[in-house]
C-alpha cells in the first residue's frame, strides 16, 4: 500500500508541473516576423526561439544570425524566477535570468562576467499568437543597442 501511495504522489507531482508549464504562454516555438520588427542594420537576429519543459525547469533554445549573418545558437535552462542561470553559445553573455511578471509579461537580463549588458521585456499578445521583445543594453564593442523584435507563435 505504501508503494502505491508513493507512486501516485510522484505521478501527481509530475502532472502538476506539466500543467503549470503547459499553461505558460511562453511555451512553444516562436518565429521572427521581420516585417513587424525594428532591428537595426548589422544587429543580431533571433530567427527562432523555442521554450520547452525540462523537468521542472524551462529550456530556451535560440537560433539566429549574428551581425555578419553567421548562424548563432544558444541555450538556457532554468526557472523564470529572476535568478541567473548559465547561458551557453552566446559569446556576449554567460548567464541569463527570466522573471515572470504576469501571464503575458516576462523580463530578461543577460550578464557577462557578472555585469549586466542586456535587459529586455517580452510581452505576449492577449490572444497568445504573437509576442514583442524589446531589448536594450550594450554590445560587445560597448555600443548602446536598442531594438524590438516581433514573433509569431508556430
Amino acid at each position: 500500500m505504501k508503494t502505491r501511495t508513493i507512486v501516485w504522489t510522484v505521478t501527481l507531482c509530475f502532472a502538476a508541473v506539466a500543467v503549470v508549464l503547459a499553461s505558460d504562454q511562453n511555451m512553444g516555438t516562436w518565429k521572427l516576423n521581420e516585417a513587424k520588427s525594428k532591428i537595426p542594420s548589422g544587429a543580431p537576429k533571433n530567427n527562432t526561439v523555442v521554450y520547452e519543459a525540462a523537468g521542472d525547469n524551462v529550456k530556451v533554445t535560440v537560433d539566429g544570425v549574428d551581425g555578419a549573418g553567421k548562424p548563432t545558437h544558444n541555450e538556457w535552462t532554468g526557472k523564470m524566477d529572476g535568478k541567473d542561470y548559465p547561458l551557453t553559445g552566446d559569446p556576449s553573455a554567460d548567464t541569463r535570468s527570466y522573471k515572470k511578471i504576469n501571464d503575458h509579461t516576462t523580463e530578461l537580463t543577460n550578464k557577462k562576467d557578472g555585469k549586466v549588458n542586456i535587459t529586455g521585456r517580452i510581452v505576449i499578445a492577449a490572444d497568445g499568437k504573437s509576442r514583442t521583445v524589446t531589448v536594450s543594453g550594450t554590445d560587445p564593442q560597448g555600443k548602446k543597442v536598442t531594438y524590438t523584435s516581433a514573433y509569431d507563435k508556430q
